[in-house]
This record gives C-alpha cells, structure tokens and sequence, in this order.
C-alpha cells in the first residue's frame, strides 16, 4: 500500500545556487561591510556557479544593493513590523526580482520564500510571502509616486528615493551638472552595469589584437576597447599585463596630460603622485617608452594652446621617464606589477621622496571619495559619509601643491579625482592655484578635442549619461617659467 502524503507539510526547498550566493553576498555586505565586487567573484569560482547561474547571482546581488533605498521604502510601506535584517536582505532581493528584473512574479516571490525557508526558517518564510506578495502588487512606476517625497515640493528627495542614491550624493550631483535638466539620465546611467573597457598599452598591444579577443573598438580613446561579456581575465593580453580593464575616462586624462606642449632640452621625466592601483601609471609607463602611437596632431596641440604651429611630431614621440609612487606598500606594489619599465616607490606625496622642480609632467589622481564610479561598486553610494569631505579636501589641497612643487618651470600637473563633487574638484583647484603666483590652469577640454560634453571649462568632466564614462575630473596646470 503506498504511503499517505500530509500535503499540508511543507516540501523541502531545492537550493537555489545563483540566490544563495547573492544573498550571501548582500548578507555579508550589510552584516561586516564586505565588498561585493571582491567577494562575489570568489564565491562563483569556489561555487563552481557558471553560465546564465552566474550572471544571475551577479545581476541579483548588485543590482540588489545598488537599489537598496528604493527598495527599503516599499519594504517598510508592505511590512507590519521591521524585519530581522537577515529577512530584510532576503526582501531586497525578492524586490529587485519583481521591480526590475524580467522575473515572473510567482517565480520571484516563490523563489525568495524558499530561500528564506532554507535559510532562515519556515516561520520567516511566512512574513516574507506576505511582504513579497504586496510587493508585486504594483510596478516600480506605481510604488515611486507613493513611497518617495512629492518631486514638486522636495526635488532632491524624490530623486534620493526613486533613483536608489543617498540624498547628499544627489544635492553633489546636481550641483556639480548645474541644475536638474540631466539628473534622472544621470542617476539610471549611475545604476546601469557598465560595461568592461580595456586599455590596449601602446607599444605593447593594441584594440585590433583585443577586436580578435571578442572586444569592440571604443568611443573615444584611441587605445580602449569595450567587452561586452566574458571574462577579461581570460585574454591573453591582459593576463600579460599588455593591457588591463581601464575606464575611458581614466585613459583620457592620462592621455591628455601627455598631449600638453611641455619645451625642453631632452629626455623628459614624469611623476605619477599617488599610482596605485597602477592603470593610470600603466598607460603612462607604455606612453613615456613607446610615445603616443594615436596622438593629437600637432595642429591641434597648438590650437588648444593658442600658439603658433611649430614642426614636431604629431604625437609624443616617447623616451620619457615615469617614476610611480604611492603611500601604501601594497598598493605600490600592484603598480609594479602592472608597469615594465618605471621604478615604483612607496612614498608620501606630501613629504616627497624626490627632488623638486624637476618633473617635466605630474599625474596626480587624489584620493576622493569616488562618487564618480558607483556604477562600478554597487554598495559604495551607502558606505560613503559626506563627513569626511573636508579632511580629504586638506589632503587634496596639500597633494596639489606638493605636485606643483615637483613640476618644473614650464612642466603641467595633471589634478584627477573620480568624483565630480564641487569641494573635491573645482574648489579645491580654484584654492590652490588663488594662492600661488606660480600656476595658471589651463583648458584641459583643448586637449581632448574628440570629445564633448566636457563642461564649461577650463576643466574637463566626464559624465555617465553624457559619456559612457566614469565621472572623472580633470585640471591641468601649468607652472610659469
């Protein structure tokens, strides 16, 4: 006789590789403050998670904390209680799968429900049917107008909440573009996954070489190439350190550094301030041995500078000499594994190890709080604390003017940060260069003449929804003869 079945048991739940290894990364972000972009790649590989699994738990986790604050307004608004915050990281994902994924409601909620009952427990699991079932009972269209501030009575706010960004991030941005006309294209650029761009190093490899690796020419640098999938890792150049994944916009400012007329008797020598992790040094180190091998014309070097053309080479010809340096040991040290050529040093740029006046070009990337890549790391936007911009401020402005202590008479100072933020970027130059009788800033737009969308000048900012790009600053100094 067969055995009866008691359908009121509840089944055991098949466990959901792709969910668990996002939720366990969601879990370890909000519980020890790890980073997603770190830990979830291990947690594949020790997984043995492949394929359509993988980008799954990849789309899950971080598209999961890139919209926690939207996401936990509807929570709070469905739930009748404050959930334990393993359930609530369970809820940040079932919500991701109903509001912005192509989920079928009954596979994000039932999918999620299992999750929580393996995980956490049957009567968890309960609550989290609940809460999932309200959940989907609206669209991301229909729950913004009720869970998020009325946009006509408090601009900024409503913008915070529908667009998933803290509130002073957004205040940041939208003083930084000048007003409200581009915030939402650039707040969904912001929450879009880039894609992977690489950085051919000149001399050592080129886009044709990364065209046969699967990869497309770029939009802008002449040495960047975009991989739509797959693993860059897995490319035979960049395992030889012959190229890197690079954003564009960091190519950019490297290349426009390069691109500034600098006069002088011979050889030239570069300083890279702070280098590490190594691209932007990487890509200077292969320009200062093998020159600029798809430069600006002279031409266009000497409209930029509002001078008359003189003969010369179309592109730095090379035979220049980078020294890297950065405070911290080990990230000094990626630098050296990522050049050939350049000495890397550990070193404070504010108590330089080097002599002064010497350096015909200085890279200088501060520290900041990189608000200008948070498509990249998809938990950064709610780590990040506006208190701490005015220590890095005094850091900055101190960094900058050792940078123009280093430079010589004639030589150009690069100023970078990834964030666009007002007190990191044009303030902090507008100070330096106010108290120095030494500097003038020059039209860094002059120098990347492919490209628009730059600003009103004499910096160059790139944008996310204007450019594809990280939100790179770039100054560039020169120190009079």
């Amino acid at each position: 006789m067969t055995p009866r079945v008691d359908s009121r048991r509840p089944r055991k739940p098949a466990r959901d590789h792709a969910r668990n290894a996002a939720f366990d990364v969601v879990r370890a972000v909000d519980e020890r403050d790890a980073y997603a972009n770190l830990l979830l790649p291990r947690l594949l590989r020790e997984r043995g998670i492949k394929g359509r699994d993988a980008a799954l738990a990849t789309e899950l986790a971080y598209g999961t904390l890139r919209g926690l604050g939207t996401y936990d307004a509807i929570i709070e608004m469905c739930s009748d209680r404050a959930p334990d915050p393993d359930v609530r990281d369970a809820l940040r994902l079932g919500a991701h799968q109903l509001l912005r994924m192509r989920v079928p409601p009954h596979a994000a909620v039932g999918t999620t429900v299992d999750l929580v009952r393996l995980r956490i427990g049957q009567g968890a699991a309960k609550f989290a049917n609940a809460v999932l079932r309200k959940i989907g009972s609206r669209t991301i269209e229909e729950w913004v107008p009720i869970v998020a501030p009325d946009a006509a009575h408090d601009p900024v706010g409503h913008l915070a909440v529908a667009h998933a960004h803290p509130r002073w991030i957004v205040s940041a941005f939208r003083d930084a573009l000048g007003g409200d006309a581009e915030m939402t294209d650039l707040l969904e650029a912001d929450n879009a996954r880039p894609l992977v761009t690489l950085v051919a190093r000149p001399g050592r490899s080129s886009v044709a070489e990364l065209e046969d690796s699967g990869a497309m020419p770029a939009r802008y640098s002449p040495y960047a190439a975009y991989l739509r999938e797959g693993d860059p890792g897995q490319i035979e150049a960049v395992a030889e350190t012959r190229a890197a994944v690079q954003d564009e916009a960091s190519q950019l400012v490297a290349l426009a550094l390069t691109r500034v007329p600098v006069k002088g008797d011979g050889d030239e020598v570069w300083l890279d301030m702070c280098a590490g992790p190594g691209g932007k040094a990487g890509l200077l180190d292969a320009i200062a041995t093998h020159g600029d091998l798809a430069g600006l014309s002279d031409e266009t070097r000497h409209r930029a500078e509002g001078t008359a053309p003189q003969p010369g080479p179309e592109a730095f010809p090379g035979g220049a000499r980078l020294l890297a340096a950065d405070v911290q040991y080990h990230r000094a040290r990626l630098v050296w594994q990522t050049t050939r050529d350049a000495p890397v040093i550990t070193a404070d740029g504010t108590e330089p190890a080097w002599r002064q006046g010497v350096f015909d070009r200085v890279m200088l990337d501060a520290p900041c709080t990189g608000l200008g890549a948070l498509r990249r790391r998809p938990e950064a936007r709610w780590r990040r604390d506006p208190s701490g911009i005015a220590e890095l401020g005094k850091l900055q402005r101190r960094l900058l003017g050792a940078a123009l202590d280093a430079v010589r008479p004639g030589g150009v100072v690069a100023y970078v940060t990834c964030s666009p933020h007002l007190a990191e970027t044009r303030v902090v130059v507008g100070d330096v260069v106010g108290r120095r009788d030494d500097a003038e800033q020059l039209d860094a737009r002059g120098y990347l003449p492919e490209i628009d969308g730059l600003g009103d000048g004499p910096h160059a900012q790139f944008w996310p929804h204007r450019h594809g790009t990280d939100a790179m600053f770039l100054a560039l100094l020169r120190k009079r003869s």
